[in-house]
């Protein structure tokens, strides 16, 4: 990898660049000040592309995977790690480390691979979202699409008051998923003893394909790749001073505040695992997969009306988490690879009309039902873009020229690269197998 000297670029989402002062004081002033980018971050870890391979995981295998939760969140609380230390360190996120690290050929195929991967997440939260609505109002699903555009209006609403209202509305909306999710694990009454067994890491997962399959998905629709850019990019928007002391203390901070936020996504996805596997598993409901069934099946098997009205609740506050922060990284990365800025309204409106057109057509042209294969079409693609932004964060934050005294030491190096490896192997099975199951489905 070669280290061109350049000249220093200009910051990501420069009207929020350095806006949040860190007061001088005891521990927990300066903690409140760096609490929100974590949470920002983490939404993307609960997203509606999330809850089917958790419902499916449920229903169809009980708690058995409630280990996989876990393990992945552990990847995705050491990788937003690493976004903190290459954010705070170098001042830059990481497309711009790629664009002066890289050469032009590589930068130009890696933009276009986090363009689609952020397309197709972003696709995936307009769905849930429109689903969301459908399930709650009775609004047709392609009319449901089109209102989710909406939302592009409210960030800019918040953001033009300040970027902590912005992260208000995120940590208000993680909240109502917590509690709808909290009620639906007292409703189910789920099996404690079984939980436990859960958190386990277990032999059969790998010896069976199948669970081994949707544990794999599992893992994939966990880690978003957006996240990485957007995590190195929004943690500078706090102003904390340029010395090797504040620094430690801003990547101490700034990495308890992603820890905490990960760990509610952590409870958030294993609470949707839990339900699933107390409601539906127990049930012999075993062949949930899609959103809506699960939404129906609710209240008739808990008992209790309001059960799937909750369920639906979560996922509108889910889907319209995840396209708050998805239109903020698609802003990351333009600015970063490209050295390119959009005015902030017209950026975010292409990027949700690129989520919007596929899923409309497909609905038009396909019906209604083709908006669960739309949500794992998302997935997979995600899942090929995914290496090609762990790779260079732990190649850039391994190396002593670009991060000086604050390089990963060999441990971390080496942790790293491992969980850069599994990631990629288990990514690559998962494609691979998509890929087989539907060459049978359509040819034998």
């Amino acid at each position: 990898m070669s280290l061109p000297q350049t000249s220093k670029t200009s910051p990501s989402l420069g009207e929020v660049h350095r806006s949040i002062p860190i007061p001088n004081g005891n521990f927990w002033r300066k903690m409140l000040a760096f609490a929100g980018p974590g949470y920002l971050v983490a939404v993307g870890y609960m997203d509606p592309g999330n809850w089917a391979t958790d419902l499916f995981g449920g229903a169809k295998f009980g708690y058995t995977l409630l280990s996989v939760v876990v393990i992945s969140s552990l990847m995705a609380i050491l990788l937003q790690f690493l976004c903190v230390r290459l954010g705070v360190v170098t001042e830059q996120d990481l497309a711009q480390a790629c664009r002066k690290y890289f050469s032009p050929r590589v930068n130009l195929c890696l933009w276009i691979l986090c363009e689609v991967a952020i397309a197709a997440c972003d696709l995936a939260e307009v769905l849930g979202s429109a689903i969301a609505l459908q399930l709650l109002f009775g609004i047709p699903l392609a009319v449901s699409v089109c209102i989710t555009a909406l939302d592009v209006l409210v960030i800019l609403l918040l953001q033009h008051h300040g970027f902590r209202y912005l992260e208000a509305m995120v940590i208000t909306l993680i909240s109502i998923i917590g509690i709808c999710f909290s009620l639906e694990i007292i409703f189910s009454h789920p099996d404690i003893f079984a939980i436990g067994q859960g958190f386990v890491p277990q032999a059969t997962i790998l010896q069976n394909q199948e669970m081994l399959y949707v544990a794999i998905g599992i893992l994939g629709a966990t880690v978003m790749p957006h996240n990485l850019y957007l995590h190195s990019a929004i943690v500078q928007t706090r102003r904390w001073q340029r010395t090797d002391e504040k620094k430690h203390e801003a990547i101490k901070l700034a990495t308890i505040d992603s820890t905490i936020a990960l760990l509610m996504a952590l409870f958030i996805n294993g609470a949707i695992l839990i339900v699933s596997a107390a409601t539906f598993h127990s049930s012999g409901s075993q062949n949930v997969a899609e959103i809506q069934d699960a939404y129906q099946l609710f209240s008739p098997i808990l008992g209790v009306k309001i059960a799937s009205t909750l369920f639906a609740i979560a996922l509108l506050a889910a889907g319209q988490n995840s396209t708050l922060t998805g239109t903020l990284a698609g802003q990351v990365v333009m600015e970063g690879f490209l050295h390119l800025s959009f005015v902030p309204w017209l950026r975010r409106l292409i990027t949700r009309l690129l989520a919007i057109l596929p899923a409309l057509i497909s609905i038009l042209l396909l019906g209604e039902e083709s908006a669960t294969e739309l949500l794992v079409l998302s997935q997979v693609i995600l899942s090929l873009q995914l290496s090609f932004a762990v790779i260079p964060l732990v190649m850039f934050t391994s190396n002593p020229t670009i991060m000086g005294k604050f390089v990963n030491p060999r441990w971390l190096t080496r942790i790293s690269w491992l969980v850069a490896i599994v990631i990629a192997a288990s990514n690559a099975w998962l494609v691979w197998q998509t890929f087989i199951k539907v060459i049978i489905q359509q040819y034998i």
